[in-house]
């Protein structure tokens, strides 16, 4: 019992997708986890310059 040719392109079809799927959702979270980092670092600047301009006022 042989399948039909377009069956193999289907599941070809379905491992391809979910292949690119695990693979642009891994790219999106690198992309992600930088962005949260670089605004954690603006955030903690903003803490340290609040921090001295209120040491130099008291």
């Amino acid at each position: 019992m042989t399948l039909p040719i377009w069956m193999y392109f289907v599941v070809a079809g379905i491992f391809a997708s979910a292949f690119m799927t695990v693979k642009s959702a891994k790219e999106e979270k690198k992309i992600e986890d930088e962005w949260i980092e670089k605004e954690g670092e603006v955030y903690i600047s903003r803490m340290h310059e609040e921090k001295e301009r209120r040491r130099q006022f008291s």
